[in-house]
């Protein structure tokens, strides 16, 4: 489980923007999420014009390098930027169940 940073959380000096969790299909790993406190424009994972991520998801603790991803949460699916290239970003589409807000 990818457990979100504490200051996203409300009291002792969390800021609250935690929203809820989801399970991700194919592996099973649990994943939180909050609000992006910045607008973050990327196109869906199948393409077409830039929408927006207001979403992060939580991947990993402080000593990943990179502890969250710019998302778009929806119930049934995810649109996740999960790499940096060259080229671009790399967005894929995740199938997500046992999706859950937490307010």
């Amino acid at each position: 489980m990818a457990f979100a940073d504490p200051s996203t959380y409300s009291g002792n000096n969390g800021d609250g923007s935690i929203l809820g969790r989801f399970v991700e299909k194919e592996y099973g790993h649990i994943f939180e999420f909050s609000k992006n406190p910045d607008l973050t424009l990327f196109p869906k994972a199948h393409g077409g014009k830039n929408v927006e991520y207001p979403h992060l998801v939580w991947v990993g603790g402080k000593g990943s390098g990179r502890p969250h991803r710019w998302a778009r949460v929806g119930k049934t699916v995810v649109h996740i930027v999960t790499d940096e290239t060259t080229e671009g970003y790399v967005i894929e589409k995740w199938n997500i169940k046992e999706h859950c807000l937490y307010k």
